[in-house]
């Protein structure tokens, strides 16, 4: 009753309101980062999340809350530098009769980003979202939101985190919204292990790039060091030795079968073939992608939707709308919300609408 009487006073404001484009409000919340600490990379503990709220929203009205994890190399840092798109998501969301709060969450690293993975070559990234950021976030907003109203999303290898926290978390989020996900490695991943920057390294050279600081691997080149990343979070080496991984390639430049199996474990579109019930049947499941990707994760989104429909889940979409990897996120988002709350879809904006 509270929250249904407070959609109504929300969208009385809004239709009597000429500011009808004014942004949501965005509030920064420390996290501790207990789940954080003594990770093996010595990166930053104590870190933010960026929660955003439709304008007028008063803590313990009970809302769906999307947590959402940004793609590789960002962070609720980047968010908080620059509210503009996601504010204005939300007061639109609300505007349009859906109001929700987006809690946007910092889970990057040494490397650029974690893969939202619990691993002793990192840390334990899945744990500080699901078990730390999760419950500070819901108690500081004195909430405590069912398990349909709580949303998992992301794009890129944030959209990855969303489907393998998805999986694996079926006692915390009711719907997945990924958008571009890493998957299908195979396609998405393959043609990198034959270039140069990365086949000409010596096992010396991993070990510089291991023990020595992230700029050892970013002078190298972009892919080393988004290798190294991928590495910490698909191939740690074990909890006997942190920080540590192992290489995707041996000295003559050619995949390690036994290093591409742990890749593959970890591989969500395998990992749904593999599983008799990888999602649960209540569990929503919205993946996007877009034609001019050059990474080619819209060919991965469409084959873990396939593989979804093939495994009978019965609540799943897929859309696939012209633009490169980062065309309109917010429009996205957006549209993967109003399908999983049952809202009309928009159509998105063209790469030229930009």
């Amino acid at each position: 009753m509270k929250t249904t009487l407070f959609i109504l006073l929300l969208a009385m404001s809004i239709s009597l309101s000429p500011a009808q484009t004014a942004p949501a409000r965005l509030e920064v919340l420390e996290i501790p980062g207990e789940k954080l600490a003594d990770n093996p990379l010595r990166d930053p503990v104590k870190r933010r999340a960026a929660v955003f709220m439709p304008k007028g929203y008063v803590k313990g009205t009970e809302l769906p809350v999307v947590y959402y994890l940004p793609g590789y190399g960002a962070s609720s840092e980047d968010f908080i530098r620059d509210p503009s798109a996601f504010a204005h998501l939300i007061q639109q969301l609300a505007n349009d009769g859906l109001p929700l709060i987006i809690a946007v969450v910092d889970c990057r690293n040494r490397w650029g980003g974690s893969q939202y993975l619990n691993s002793p070559a990192q840390g334990d990234y899945a744990d500080y979202v699901c078990q730390e950021i999760i419950p500070t976030v819901e108690k500081w907003l004195q909430i405590a939101p069912a398990v349909s109203q709580r949303i998992i999303a992301g794009h890129s290898s944030g959209g990855y985190g969303a489907l393998m926290l998805g999986m694996n978390h079926h006692e915390l989020f009711g719907n997945v919204v990924a958008l571009a996900p890493d998957g299908e490695f195979e396609v998405t991943c393959g043609d990198w292990f034959k270039e140069r920057a990365l086949t000409r390294l010596t096992a010396a050279d991993i070990e510089t790039i291991m023990q020595g600081p992230a700029s050892e691997a970013r002078e190298r080149g972009g892919l080393v060091e988004l290798l190294a990343g991928l590495s910490a979070a698909f191939a740690p080496e074990g909890r006997s030795a942190p920080g540590r991984f192992r290489w995707i390639l041996d000295e003559k430049g050619k995949r390690r079968p036994e290093v591409w199996a742990q890749w593959l474990a970890l591989d969500p579109l395998e990992i749904i073939k593999e599983r008799s019930i990888a999602f649960a049947p209540s569990q929503g499941i919205y993946l996007d992608g877009t034609t001019q990707d050059a990474t080619l994760n819209n060919v991965a989104a469409r084959h873990i939707y396939d593989a979804l429909r093939n495994r009978h889940q019965p609540h799943c979409a897929h859309h696939e709308a012209p633009g490169d990897h980062m065309h309109a996120l917010p429009q996205r988002l957006e549209r993967g919300l109003s399908w999983v709350f049952g809202k009309p879809l928009k159509e998105l904006p063209l790469p030229s609408d930009r």
